[in-house]
């Protein structure tokens, strides 16, 4: 069953600005704040910190190997 939402402007904007930001449909980003009580400032500080990741990752920012080495040993390896 589809419903019809009147949304103001100001969310509409934030809606579309999360749609070009990440790969989630409007109706995804509205049915995630929904169902799963994400609001849509929790799913825009998401999307901004995926983003921010990923250019860490294309700037080779990585962990070092003994940072690694340091985590693994805290909480032990398989």
């Amino acid at each position: 069953m589809r419903n019809t939402v009147q949304i103001p402007d100001d969310i509409s904007r934030r809606i579309d600005s999360l749609v070009e930001r990440s790969d989630l449909s409007r109706d995804q980003i509205v049915e995630d704040a929904l169902a799963q009580g994400r609001s849509l400032a929790w799913q825009e500080q998401w999307v901004s910190g995926v983003l921010e990741a990923v250019a860490e990752a294309d700037r080779g920012e990585f962990a070092s190997d003994a940072e690694i080495e340091a985590v693994l040993n805290k909480y032990g390896s398989p």
